[in-house]
């Protein structure tokens, strides 16, 4: 089938719903932050889910930014029975409870929380048993497309190093895109020149050395969102990728396609570029 353009009317940059995808009830965990509530907006205007729970511990008595629904401070405070599928931002301990209730509930889980752990991933392989998982590091279709693009290069270059750039309020560093980026590129190639340098005058100065002596560097600053550079260098030329996210609705059309199509990929899945077949 042909990629569609489907988002309640507005264009996303993504490959739209499979021919008889069910409608989906979403809940979104975190919906009082800033992705939270870009969630509950960008799921009800998505004529084939339904947003029917918003939860966040420090919204008692809200309602989610479209109005469409009270928000309440517990995922005990939701009826399993009344979700298909909970989209998750919020942090590492608390996603970890939510995506057990998921699992514990037979209800499909949508993670785009950064901090879980291949031990993490190991668990969830065992407890999804009757409902199906996806994390990813990155929604935006351009971020996972980059990802792919770096993992492609990497075997025809010495030399990388990765920067990533994000706004002031991110707590942690490298991101895991950047994180993710470095695990498929030194998957992808174990021949990487080593780094010359012998002093450094201001310490950590060159950045984290991450696995295969890949370096990452991480910026925050006031006035980004989330963008990515990943530079590789041969003899006599270098390879710059980057993508930049220039506001938050960029990670929607990712979101909403997995709600909508996290049905048909059963398990585990980590990584939104194999949902998309890439």
């Amino acid at each position: 089938m042909s990629p569609v353009l489907h988002n309640g009317g507005r264009a996303h940059n993504f490959l739209g719903p499979l021919e008889g995808t069910e409608f989906m009830r979403v809940a979104v965990t975190g919906s009082a932050g800033r992705m939270g509530s870009a969630v509950c907006e960008a799921v009800v205007a998505d004529q084939e889910l339904d947003l029917v729970a918003a939860v966040d511990p420090s919204a008692q008595g809200q309602t989610d930014p479209t109005g469409s629904v009270g928000m309440v401070t517990s995922l005990e405070d939701v009826s399993p029975t009344d979700v298909d599928v909970l989209v998750d931002f919020t942090v590492a301990d608390a996603a970890r409870e939510n995506i057990s209730w998921c699992a514990e509930n037979g209800i499909h889980a949508v993670i785009g929380t950064s901090g879980l752990t291949e031990e993490d991933f190991s668990l969830y392989r065992e407890i999804f048993t009757s409902s199906n998982c996806l994390v990813a590091p990155n929604f935006a279709i351009g971020a996972v497309l980059l990802m792919r693009f770096a993992e492609m290069a990497a075997p025809f270059f010495p030399t990388a190093e990765i920067i990533e750039l994000h706004h002031d309020k991110k707590i942690d560093a490298p991101s895991g895109t950047a994180m993710g980026t470095l695990k498929r590129m030194a998957e992808a190639s174990g021949d990487w020149g080593s780094d010359p340098t012998e002093h450094e005058n201001l310490p950590g100065s060159r950045g984290g050395l991450g696995d295969g002596g890949i370096t990452v560097h991480s910026v925050r600053l006031r006035g980004l969102v989330a963008h990515q550079e990943v530079l590789l260098g041969g003899d006599g030329e270098t390879l710059t990728l980057r993508h930049d996210s220039l506001d938050r609705s960029s990670f929607m059309g990712g979101i909403t396609f997995a709600c909508r199509v996290i049905g048909e990929h059963r398990g585990v899945t980590v990584g939104l570029d194999a949902y998309l077949g890439i």
